[in-house]
């Protein structure tokens, strides 16, 4: 099994993609899936629907929208380039952008599970020790969620290297800068170098099994210490 050097680079790409794009959801849907979680709020319904959304809209629909609202007439389009950042599509940013709105529900959803699961009690007990709310959520719900933490990341992370509709669109194919290995893999069968795209297909085969494999082996493991043996 050989891989060229854009094979390698598109490897890198994507391992790059999916570490930032994972470490800035777990930040910014830590928010969300606790007020997801917590709220009574109409609202929560609606909001819910939306982070669901890219589980059942064909990625080319969200990548094509999200073309049209970078490009130059979009109306994120008008304000980078009124910053002066000029227009995302084609870029790593509008990649990481696109990345975010694709992979949030599988972020969000094994968080709010994990919020879910707490209850009120722990919440309760600490209140009644004059723990304040952040210090509550810092030293209570953090550590009892750390099982949601793991499963939110390994999904994130492998969801986002798996990526192709959304990143086809956004992105295109543009060596070292957008062509992430899903689209490297699709160039190679265009071009009907298959045994270039068996190799590259066969990495992700068995990276996608052993990423799996870890992380029901871990779940594994936090339900045999909540339910011991006799």
């Amino acid at each position: 099994m050989t891989l060229s050097d854009t094979d390698l680079a598109a490897i890198v790409l994507s391992l790059k993609l999916a570490g930032t794009v994972t470490v800035i959801l777990l930040v910014l849907c830590t928010p969300l899936a606790w007020w997801l979680a917590t709220t009574r709020s109409s609202w929560r319904g609606t909001v819910n629907a939306v982070v669901a959304l890219p589980l059942v809209l064909p990625p080319t629909v969200l990548g094509f929208y999200l073309l049209v609202a970078m490009g130059p007439q979009g109306f994120i389009g008008e304000i980078t380039t009124w910053l002066g950042l000029g227009t995302l599509p084609f870029t790593f940013t509008g990649l990481v952008i696109a990345s975010l709105l694709y992979s949030m529900p599988f972020v969000v959803q094994p968080l709010q599970n994990a919020f879910l699961a707490l209850g009120k009690r722990p919440l309760e007990v600490a209140a009644t020790l004059r723990a304040g709310p952040l210090d509550r959520f810092i030293t209570v719900v953090l550590p009892l969620s750390r099982g949601g933490y793991v499963t939110a990341a390994v999904l994130g992370f492998a969801h986002t290297i798996g990526e192709f509709g959304v990143v086809l669109m956004i992105g295109g194919s543009i060596p070292g800068e957008t062509r992430v290995v899903s689209v490297e893999i699709y160039d190679h069968v265009e071009a009907l170098q298959y045994a270039n795209a068996h190799s590259l297909a066969a990495i992700m085969l068995v990276f996608s099994f052993l990423i799996l494999l870890g992380l029901y082996s871990v779940q594994s493991r936090s339900t045999a210490s909540l339910w011991p043996s006799r």
